[in-house]
């Protein structure tokens, strides 16, 4: 067996699991799960009615390369929504569709990693806390996470330049998230700009995680993202910048499974040849519901204003009791808390059958003690009625502490 699986970290659900067992939480409360972020907002009437319009199209292989149609939707999104210059995107060249973001976030670090360098082990670097599957994509590349630390409530990502440059120097990888999980966060065009110029400096390639780019407090503020920092650099090609996006959190469709991968097309040439191995072609029903949902806005804006209703009816529950503010991006509140983040969140469930994740279960310790302690994540992705019934059930719990 590949003995870097015995690097693998439990995921953080399956170390929830066994912080909850045998715990009985009281009979008469209903179960509300703020722990995974998973959209629970119905998917929209467009997607679901070319989904089925296009079931005929089951009898077909589909292309690792994705069709001419989702890859031209596609581009044309990315441009309106990050500004580029007509025509820079090339739906041949810049574009592929994957199965959701997850897939392709971790299947990237298998294409990109050199595992022959002639001392140590490659290095990827990623935020801490983070999304577990940049670890896991890491240790599975044959390379060694390199966990920078995110502090404070906005866990903005700290300046690269603090790092030793012989670090920097052993980094091929660099995982950004922005809007953060769990932060919420946003890197500004000028962080994003650094973070360019230091891969330019250091030879890695960077992989911009923007799953959560379109969901956000203010119509007149969309986060930026690491392509719109190419153009505003006059970087035509996007030069070792690549970015995720994912109609999951977007267009509340994760069982859709559908994403692209989009930047510097010397990279995403060879991450073709190890997806056309990897054998993961978006079938052509799913192709079809996709472009439908790149090409309309309409949904998105009222998931969005479905988001800021519950934020505004949590945040008056609890604001006068836990230190909380709006994140700028994405549907967590990062919260700290006046407990252990691993006894708040046992005994939360066990007074209040409420779930919530506990911050160590997203980060390491990387020298510096685990950026997460003290704070847990709390996913608003219920029905507004149920995020409010939560958040006075978290008030009661709270208001009884001594």
């Amino acid at each position: 067996m590949n003995p870097d699986l015995a690097r693998l970290q439990p995921y953080p659900f399956q170390r929830l699991s066994g912080l909850l067992a045998g715990i009985e939480p009281p009979a008469g409360l209903p179960p509300i799960a703020l722990s995974i972020g998973e959209p629970g907002h119905r998917a929209p009437a467009v997607v679901r009615e070319v989904l089925i319009a296009s079931l005929d199209q089951l009898s077909h292989y589909p292309s690792t390369r994705g069709g001419a149609d989702l890859r031209r939707a596609i581009a044309d999104w990315v441009t309106w929504r990050f500004g580029l210059e007509t025509g820079t995107l090339d739906p041949e060249r810049n574009v592929l569709p994957v199965n959701g973001t997850r897939e392709a976030l971790f299947a990237f670090a298998q294409a990109v990693v050199d595992r022959t360098v002639s001392v140590g082990r490659p290095r990827v670097g990623m935020p801490n806390p983070f999304y577990q599957i940049y670890e896991g994509a890491a240790l599975l590349a044959g390379a060694e996470p390199l966990y920078i630390d995110l502090e404070g409530d906005r866990g903005a990502f700290p300046d690269l330049r603090d790092l030793p440059r012989e670090t920097l120097d052993t980094v091929q990888l660099l995982y950004l998230c922005s809007p953060g999980n769990p932060s919420g966060a946003v890197m500004d065009l000028d962080a994003l700009t650094r973070v360019i110029e230091l891969a330019d400096r250091h030879d890695f390639v960077i992989a911009s995680d923007e799953c959560y780019s379109e969901l956000y407090p203010n119509e007149d503020w969309p986060p930026p993202g690491l392509l719109q920092a190419c153009a505003a650099m006059g970087r035509r090609d996007f030069r070792r910048c690549v970015v995720f996006h994912s109609l999951s959190k977007r267009s509340n469709v994760p069982g859709l499974r559908s994403g692209f991968v989009a930047g510097d097309a010397e990279i995403l040439g060879r991450f073709f040849s190890y997806r056309t191995y990897h054998g993961c072609a978006m079938s052509p029903p799913t192709q079809a519901a996709s472009a439908a949902a790149w090409r309309d806005e309409a949904h998105v804006r009222a998931n969005r204003q479905l988001y800021r209703e519950k934020f505004e009816a949590v945040l008056e529950i609890l604001g006068d009791l836990l230190p909380l503010r709006r994140p700028d991006g994405g549907f967590y509140l990062w919260a700290p808390v006046p407990q252990d983040d691993l006894t708040f969140t046992r005994e939360l469930f066990r007074q209040a059958h409420v779930t919530v994740l506990p911050g160590t279960f997203l980060s390491r310790d990387g020298g510096r003690g685990n950026p997460g302690g003290g704070r847990v994540r709390i996913a608003l992705v219920p029905p507004l009625e149920t995020c409010c019934e939560a958040a006075e059930r978290i008030r009661a719990y709270l208001a009884a502490l001594p």
